[in-house]
């Protein structure tokens, strides 16, 4: 079937396609809600929200992402473990694939976007996948235009996203038959081989996170609120920044990707994509309630006999999730923007029971954690995550940052100083012996500390010096137990937690080895110490 140049601006002949089966162009979510149930791609809830399930690939395949390594934007590329690289000898053999298996399916779906709620600085996107479920999680995730907007569309960046196409790693040159490919300076990515819907969005931030610094915006994997004044949440997967950022009293700027310009913060996405493991009403009511509203898509989440979720359920992976369009908030700013925010937190899921569940950051011990980015890697987020592991992910967004982090973290800095910010890390994960010994930190506890950092609530004279991180630790904080802010005394055995501790400290230093040539003496002095 042709293509019906008058519903397209930009035609889809423009990246090697002449589909023969039906084109489906830019419907609403209603629409691909219905066709994916017919086409068998997925069901509905009892509440008339469509589940889908991803199969084998639950999470992020991380070793089968690449980067074509060719002269332009891939020059300024930080290569390594984190952003492989691959020739465009590799990247042609399966474009040609996947345009080939593209325009063989029978049903091929267009989705136009923008990535970025600024005018001023938001990028059109474009994905073209077989897929009706895939193609409403991009209508969920990234800003819709207007009919005026989308009759001009010209995407700056297209996905060809093939999940039923296999790769044959000895023949096409990749790890598996899984493959995400980036080709910079081509204006394509290529997606093929998991139907795992993450890997659409973090496609899409990792550009933005190559090209705004450029023009001296800082790209951010976090999540915004504001009330007085704004927050931003730094943290990876599981963390808790959506978690946290969704608060009754406070307006959601986004919960996931943010730009930090010279006017402010303007959130990436049109949506909000949550972990959904453990969900409970009481904890979470503004994220609970999307999972009820049709538009809403859940995935690989267990339905009960009744079809209701049970968001207990870990049986097809620990790393549930919810897609949803942010005006499913109902508190949050109108047009996904805020001004320069006055608190940085820094969010850390430690699994070692080490850092206190609050502390309180210079703006050099800032830096230092920033380039850190401390956390755990939480089980189900990637394949073969089965439990906690610490990790070390690099202004908490290492696997779509392809810069080096001294450029990151010297906008961040910058910005920091520039606005008076006030800076924080808190601890979602364990104390009491860490993990395997106690369970994690209550949310409600981890929120009241949050909001007493945010509203100046915590007396001057209620903190104490960390001896080994150099941080300001609250001995006390109303709503919370004094027993977990200072995590030694939690622990029953004081001599396994300095044994544990000590551990911990010689991890970051270990770590921040290879940054220490980018970074000032005071960077460097914020580092933690091993004790006796």
């Amino acid at each position: 079937m042709s293509e019906a140049s008058d519903k397209l601006f930009t035609p889809i002949s423009t990246h090697g396609l002449n589909p023969k089966g039906q084109l489906h162009l830019n419907n609403e979510w209603e629409y691909l809600h219905k066709k994916s149930v017919q086409l068998g791609e997925a069901t509905f809830t009892y509440d008339g929200v469509l589940l889908a399930t991803t199969g084998e690939r639950t999470g992020r395949s991380p070793n089968d992402r690449f980067i074509v390594k060719e002269n332009g934007l891939a020059d300024d590329v930080w290569w390594g473990d984190v952003n492989r690289s691959t020739t465009p000898y590799t990247f042609e053999i399966l474009l040609d694939k996947i345009q080939e298996h593209l325009n063989n399916v029978d049903n091929l779906f267009v989705k136009d976007a923008f990535c970025g709620a600024d005018v001023n600085y938001r990028m059109p996107v474009r994905l073209i996948t077989e897929k009706a479920w895939h193609a409403a999680f991009m209508h969920n995730m990234f800003i819709r235009p207007t009919y005026e907007e989308i009759s001009k569309h010209v995407p700056k960046y297209t996905i060809l996203h093939a999940p039923e196409l296999k790769a044959i790693p000895k023949q096409d040159g990749v790890n598996s038959e899984v493959f995400v490919i980036l080709a910079l300076d081509r204006g394509l990515v290529i997606i093929g081989g998991t139907h795992y819907a993450g890997e659409i969005k973090k496609a899409i931030f990792t550009i933005m996170n190559h090209i705004l610094p450029v023009d001296g915006l800082l790209p951010m994997h976090c999540s915004a609120n504001t009330g007085k004044d704004a927050a931003l949440f730094f943290g990876l997967s599981g963390t808790g920044k959506t978690t946290l950022s969704a608060d009754s009293d406070r307006a959601l700027v986004g919960d996931d990707e943010h730009g930090w310009s010279n006017d402010g913060i303007f959130n990436f996405e049109g949506g909000c994509y949550a972990k959904l493991i453990d969900l409970k009403k009481e904890d979470e009511p503004a994220i609970y309630a999307t999972t009820k509203i049709p538009g809403s898509i859940l995935e690989n989440v267990v339905l009960n006999a009744d079809k209701t979720p049970d968001f207990k359920n870990k049986t097809l992976t620990q790393n549930t999730r919810g897609s949803y369009p942010i005006e499913y908030i109902q508190n949050r700013t109108p047009n996904s923007m805020a001004g320069h925010p006055k608190n940085i937190v820094f969010l850390t899921c430690d699994a070692f029971g080490i850092l206190p569940p609050l502390s309180k950051l210079t703006p050099e011990q800032a830096a230092y954690h920033f380039i850190s980015g401390y956390t755990a890697k939480v089980a189900g987020t990637e394949m073969g995550i089965k439990e906690p592991q610490a990790t070390f992910s690099t202004c908490f967004g290492e696997p779509f940052m392809p810069r080096h982090p001294s450029v990151y973290a010297d906008l961040l800095s910058k910005k920091i100083k520039t606005h008076n910010a006030k800076c924080w890390l808190i601890n979602t994960g364990w104390v009491a012996g860490g993990y395997g010994e106690s369970s994690r930190i209550k949310i409600k506890w981890t929120r009241t500390l949050l909001n007493a950092a945010l509203n100046d609530e915590i007396d001057e004279n209620d903190y104490v010096i960390d001896r080994r991180f150099g941080f300001s630790v609250p001995t006390h904080c109303p709503g919370v137990p004094n027993s977990i802010l200072q995590p030694r005394e939690t622990w029953p055995d004081k001599k396994k937690f300095d044994n544990v501790a000590n551990l911990l400290s010689k991890m970051f230093i270990e770590n921040f080895e290879k940054y220490i040539d980018k970074c000032s003496q005071e960077v460097i002095a914020a580092s933690p110490i091993v004790l006796d």
